[in-house]
């Protein structure tokens, strides 16, 4: 079983809260026949639209190739956050690399949120990007740890737009009963992660990007020069292949799937809360609490609420509505029975440290993936990060590739229970507020 096409209509968007108001892209062709390229992208999602960009803005012959739309996968699904720092706190990245390289990764997420917001202004895209991601806790502990991380970004790294949160404070951005406190990220911010997309492969097409939609890679062959990369109805000979496709990979690489695991997870999107909206969010921000399975919400600009929750990890997804809905009405017990008016779901990829995985997986093969749901800015930079390393700038590209990656333990065979079996105990954790 294939999870591109495991849960969704072949070539079909989602239907989504953000498919109903993506702005209109017309399809790019299939790739039939035989064609060369400098170099060709596999995924159309945040990380392959933005190399091809920034390839092609460079004057590289680029063939982006995606097995159903641009932001198909987790670029179009996601919860449009785009947060500050790594997903992992600079401390745990301070003891785990050192300082030096703690602080190099530190600035390479800070490029990160500054190209997105730079590459929304550059290309004009109405993606309706706005500052502000709310940290909530559900404990006095977990606040107090909050604040401390809030001074030590200030003072190691300079960062001073984190606002600390008592519970009075938060009740002001976030009035859920649930949530004791937090910070508040100006730096921070939200978008519509498909129209963003969107506005990513308009950009990279003007720019000379040559996009093939609809166009299913089943085979690379490495080991020779050009490479061959093989899909259902054509072929692409390149110097060089990025591989982009996160979650989505499967086989095509043995060494990213042993460190880049696929799981699932959902949102569901309310009907227009009205006045309402402010018992859910009194400011415009985005939210994102402490659970290990992190709920994540914000309002559209109609005012609905679009909350994130719960995850799987098999190839089907489960009945959505009803995994959101728990988290949900925990968060907002005054929800707990308000329809849906869109679910859905969408693979994303993780890895053991939460970090993502870069590396030259061959002497001309680059990937990037395992954002673990810091995707928006992270998959945006790498895709840039890896057109620099084609072109001879390795710097950043050699600093993530740095990033210690184990892989899953059991191999392919074993990595799903194991995870699903770490994965509950995290739940049990949650539940029960250790």
């Amino acid at each position: 079983m294939n999870l591109l096409f495991s849960n969704d209509k072949r070539g079909e968007y989602p239907a989504s809260w953000y498919a109903a108001t993506a702005q209109d892209l017309p399809r790019f062709p299939m790739l039939k026949g035989e064609t060369r390229a400098d170099v060709c992208v596999i995924g159309g999602g945040f990380t392959g639209l933005s190399a091809a960009l920034h390839l092609a803005q460079a004057g590289r012959d680029v063939v982006l190739v995606d097995a159903h739309r641009v932001g198909f996968g987790a670029s179009g699904r996601n919860g449009g956050q785009l947060g500050s720092g790594q997903r992992v706190e600079q401390t745990e990245l301070e003891r785990m690399l050192g300082p030096d390289d703690a602080a190099k990764l530190w600035s390479l997420a800070q490029d990160a949120k500054a190209l997105v917001k730079s590459l929304v202004a550059e290309h004009a895209i109405d993606c309706d990007l706005k500052p502000g991601v709310a940290h909530a806790c559900f404990t006095r502990g977990e606040v107090a740890h909050e604040h401390a991380y809030a001074e030590h970004l200030q003072t190691r790294y300079g960062y001073d737009q984190i606002t600390p949160l008592d519970r009075d404070g938060m009740q002001a951005v976030c009035p859920s009963p649930k949530y004791v406190g937090g910070t508040l990220d100006m730096g921070a911010g939200h978008l519509h992660p498909l129209n963003y997309a969107i506005g990513l492969a308009r950009a990279a097409a003007a720019a000379g990007a040559r996009i093939h939609e609809g166009t299913h890679v089943h085979t690379i062959t490495e080991g020779r020069s050009p490479i061959e990369v093989r899909t259902d109805a054509g072929k692409v000979r390149a110097e060089h292949v990025i591989l982009a496709a996160n979650g989505y990979l499967g086989g095509l690489n043995r060494k990213v799937a042993a460190r880049v695991m696929p799981i699932n997870n959902f949102i569901a999107a309310t009907p227009p809360l009205g006045d309402d909206a402010a018992r859910v969010l009194a400011r415009d921000v985005a939210v994102a609490d402490t659970k290990f399975v992190v709920n994540y919400f914000r309002l559209t600009p109609d005012k609905r609420l679009l909350f994130g929750g719960g995850e799987s990890y098999g190839y089907r997804f489960p009945d959505i509505g009803r995994t959101v809905r728990k988290p949900m009405a925990e968060i907002f017990p005054h929800l707990a029975d308000i329809p849906f008016d869109y679910t859905w779901g969408g693979t994303l990829a993780i890895t053991m440290r939460r970090l993502p995985y870069v590396a030259r997986v061959a002497p001309n093969i680059l990937s990037a993936s395992g954002y673990s749901g810091h995707g928006v800015g992270s998959a945006t930079h790498a895709g840039q990060v890896m057109a620099r390393a084609i072109q001879g700038e390795t710097d950043g590209f050699d600093t993530l590739s740095r990033i210690p990656s184990r892989p899953f333990p059991g191999g392919p065979a074993m990595r799903t229970p194991l995870l699903t079996l770490a994965m509950t105990w995290y739940a049990l954790r949650d539940r029960l507020g250790i």
